[in-house]
């Protein structure tokens, strides 16, 4: 029976998408969600990276992986290549910036036009690969020099496939729209103008979409009022200028969110609009959608209404100057805005109230250290600093938290179909892994099979003075899901409310431009439709399958089907699943680039010795984040010495069979900078032994930085980490010798209690 399964298994047929690797191997992403498939090397010569295949699994690998044998190319990406021209020889060869592609790209000197030898370029394949033939292409744009300001971003906008263009269709809506606001853009708005609604916003913030205003306030009538605050939270409405279906909001929608690099940005809307027309800019007039809440002394907010209205904000604060201003109404930050003091001290107040209702949720509060890259002119890192979050940037988010939940109920008590931020609890495999290693390292305090915040933010309390603190502090982060928009409510597990969503950033988010017109809709009594927007691209086809299996997993009887969703919810759910997609493809061009600018930054410290924590344990070596440059490299497990280390996963530890050495998070080491790959985007470090002067300690207790480099591009099958061509690279090794006020007519509602639960605290959510 045993041998029939088996040889059943071997005859199995999948498809799946391509996932190529650095060292010429592959990976099949398959559609059902089940494991991924291996493609060894002699597999991969006819297919490229995000290729459609479908494979034949054929037997288990040495690593117990299921190993595949291309069977059928199902579509061949359409997706272009960047890399560098280069001429050996006489032929001419592109050799791709992402080595996922594991393939140069041949040339016809017809097709290099006017590139020139070293020259970054974008490739459009006319010839796939073969068994016996490297594919071929022309080129399609020249980018410029290696080391041309900003390169990194454009290399990494294509190589993501970014848009960054908008359509002229697009750029011509945007030219037609008013510079200001006009006299029937007012109609049906209540006049906010004399309410001394502030930004507050980053230093080198350019579009704004949040005011705020407090004042104090008597909750209920009569004898049985009791004190506490009205908060106001007036949010850009972006939805009065993107009209449904139009081509400025076909491309938003295609965008998604609004892309973040060091000093550069990808809107998510023509400047017009996200710098200027919506932009809440000083001592303007602008059209906003207003949350307009009363709070009570214990932070919870008793009612709310949301509407329409025409705002002037009587001033552009920064975070630096409102926790000046905090800390001393009367220094010197104070004498420049002495009419703001007040209102900023009512903000303070009913951020302290806010944090009450925090604490009595048992909110999970995780100290951890946030980086900011400092570039020169030219674009490059003059340093990486850590970024410190005050009061002020405090006060802003939980202003935004209350804003957003008030949206999520105000649609879920209407009944109204609408994008849910949610975050799941942990999976049953997480809860597993976790409770092991806390067990392991003797933590008296566990988590239940459906775990609150609360038992979270309990072990890190109960922890927070042992040595192992920070270690405990990343199991703990690592076993939470990512959140996701879907129209299916299920909760936030991280922020512990019934209902979530985001409506405080619609200039950069295109959820929170959705969220922004159901509730119009529901002042109005009508409903909101989605217009026919573009289906979603394959970059969302995981998250898919992952939610379907969660529906499938919420099944409880044998035999039952999950809910058959109506075409209107499909829609929605089609929209969520991309913004989600569209947001993480976001994230990783943004760490793509740091991960060049810190490597770019770290040629100039090759030999260089720096104490550092190990932030990452894998079969294949440990990561360590250097103290002073908050920057993360591999030592390699052939690094650490001439004996056997076994990886033990429970433990998230290296383990010496010999000496019983062990490199755990948050061990202290010292560290050499060996190696420095500006295409692999890594940084290699050689650890310094105990002659060398190796400090080996417990866990010091702070941050971690993360980079958000992908660790499995450092993993290798032989055991010893490969560069790739050191003749095309730009590695440089490093020899082991050398050791060198008032309101109109709008919908009331009382907000549906939360559950007594915590809420993980979010950066501007």
């Amino acid at each position: 029976m045993k041998n029939s399964k088996q040889t059943s298994l071997l005859l199995e047929e999948v498809e799946g998408i391509v996932q190529g690797h650095r060292d010429g191997h592959g990976f099949v992403i398959r559609d059902d969600g089940e494991a991924d498939i291996y493609l060894p090397p002699n597999e991969m010569r006819a297919v490229l990276h995000k290729d459609r295949v479908k494979v034949r699994i054929v037997r288990s690998d040495r690593k117990g992986r299921p190993e595949g044998r291309v069977v059928e190319i199902v579509a061949r990406s359409t997706q272009v290549i960047i890399g560098r021209l280069l001429c050996e020889s006489g032929i001419w060869i592109v050799a791709p910036e992402d080595k996922r592609y594991g393939q140069d790209v041949m040339i016809p000197k017809a097709g290099t036009g006017l590139a020139k030898v070293g020259q970054v370029v974008v490739v459009e394949l006319t010839e796939p690969p073969a068994l016996f033939g490297q594919p071929v292409g022309r080129i399609k744009e020249v980018l410029g020099e290696m080391d041309d300001p900003g390169m990194e971003i454009e290399i990494a906008v294509r190589k993501y496939d970014v848009p960054h263009e908008f359509s002229d269709a697009c750029i011509a809506l945007a030219r037609a729209l008013p510079d200001s606001v006009r006299a029937q853009d007012k109609a049906q708005r209540i006049d906010l103008t004399d309410v001394a609604l502030v930004t507050i916003d980053g230093e080198d913030a350019r579009d704004f979409d949040d005011a705020v205003y407090c004042e104090p306030a008597k909750i209920g009538r009569g004898k049985a009022a009791v004190p506490g605050w009205r908060l106001l939270v007036a949010i850009a409405d972006v939805s009065h200028y993107v009209e449904n279906g139009s081509a400025l909001d076909i491309d938003a929608y295609e965008r998604a969110t609004s892309v973040y690099f060091p000093r550069r940005v990808i809107p998510m809307l023509p400047e017009k609009l996200s710098n200027g027309l919506c932009s809440l800019n000083p001592e303007l007039e602008r059209l906003c959608l207003v949350c307009d809440m009363l709070v009570s002394e214990d932070g919870d907010v008793t009612a709310y209404q949301f509407y329409p209205a025409v705002m002037w904000s009587h001033a552009r604060f920064t975070y630096t100057e409102v926790a000046a201003i905090l800390a001393n109404t009367r220094g010197p930050e104070a004498a420049k805005h002495p009419e703001r003091v007040t209102d900023l001290m009512n903000l303070h107040d009913v951020y302290r109230a806010l944090i009450k209702s925090r604490e009595r949720r048992g909110a999970v509060d995780f100290e951890t250290v946030e980086t900011q890259i400092v570039c020169d002119e030219a674009g490059h890192i003059e340093k990486i600093v850590p970024r410190t979050r005050n009061d002020a940037h405090k006060l802003i988010e939980e202003a935004m938290l209350a804003a957003n939940v008030c949206s999520a109920d105000f649609i879920a008590q209407s009944k109204h179909v609408g994008l849910y931020r949610v975050h799941e609890g942990p999976t049953p495999e997480k809860i597993e892994l976790l409770r092991n290693f806390l067990k392991i390292i003797g933590v008296g305090l566990s988590v239940s099979d459906a775990p609150t915040p609360a038992e979270f933010q309990a072990i890190a309390k109960a922890t927070k003075d042992r040595p192992d603190a920070q270690q405990i502090q990343t199991m703990l982060l690592r076993s939470m899901q990512q959140a996701i928009y879907t129209p299916e409510n299920s909760g936030h597990f991280g922020l512990a409310f019934e209902a979530y969503t985001h409506f405080t950033s619609p200039i950069r988010r295109y959820p929170d431009l959705l969220v922004h017109r159901v509730i119009k809709a529901i002042l109005h009594k009508s409903k909101y439709q989605l217009p026919n927007l573009p289906t979603p691209g394959e970059q969302h086809a995981k998250l898919s399958k992952r939610l379907e299996k969660n529906l499938a997993s919420r099944v409880k009887e044998p035999g039952q089907k999950p809910r058959k969703l109506s075409a209107d919810m499909q829609a929605w759910q089609a929209a969520g699943l991309h913004c989600s997609a569209n947001e993480r493809r976001a994230d990783e061009a943004s760490r793509d680039v740091e991960a060049w600018l810190k490597c770019k930054y770290m040629r100039d410290h090759l030999g260089e010795e720096f104490g550092g924590v190990v932030s990452a344990v894998t079969s294949f070596g440990i990561f360590v984040t250097l103290d002073a440059m908050y920057v993360e490299g591999l030592v390699h497990i052939t690094e650490l010495g001439g004996e056997y280390y076994r990886f033990d996963e429970a433990r998230q530890e290296l383990r010496g069979e010999r000496t019983g050495m062990r490199y755990a998070l948050g061990t202290r080491v010292r560290v050499q900078v060996s190696r420095v790959d500006l295409d692999g985007r890594r940084i290699d470090f050689r650890l310094l032994t105990d002659s060398d002067g190796l400090l080996h300690s417990a866990p010091k207790e702070r941050g971690l930085a993360y980079e958000g480099i992908d660790r499995k591009l450092f993993a290798d099958d032989a055991g010893v980490a490969s560069v790739g061509r050191h003749s095309r690279s730009m590695a440089e090794p490093l020899p082991r010798a050398g050791a060198a006020k008032r309101t109109g007519d709008a919908k009331t509602s009382a907000p549906a209690q939360a559950k007594d639960k915590t809420r993980q605290p979010r950066r501007r959510s």
